[in-house]
């Protein structure tokens, strides 16, 4: 896997058994965290994707790597369908203005 990648999936990682673990007062702190380390991670996958040569051309062919295999495998469940739009916006080469990412 990636290092860059692999770093920021196992921050993200981290993050939302935190917030899945926090209760009160400290539930959106945490979820402010997990937050901003996701769209690190999808900032991670996406400079992975850039570099890529050649660089798929459709999300069939890049979903269907190995790296990407072993994130869904990482990702909890309620996490695939985030990622796989963040994955569609990288492969129609979007990228989101910081506000946008937090809506």
């Amino acid at each position: 896997m990636n290092p860059n990648v692999k770093q920021a999936l196992q921050t993200t990682l981290k993050n939302w058994n935190a917030m899945s673990a926090s209760r009160g007062d400290e539930q959106e702190a945490v979820a402010d965290q997990f937050q901003s380390s996701f769209y690190l991670f999808i900032d991670a996958v996406r400079e992975w994707v850039d570099e890529l040569e050649p660089r798929p051309q459709t999300i069939d062919v890049l979903l269907e790597m190995e790296l990407m295999q072993e994130i869904f495998d990482a990702l909890p469940a309620p996490l695939h369908l985030n990622f796989e739009t963040e994955v569609e916006l990288i492969m129609d080469n979007v990228v989101r203005i910081d506000d946008d990412k937090y809506d």
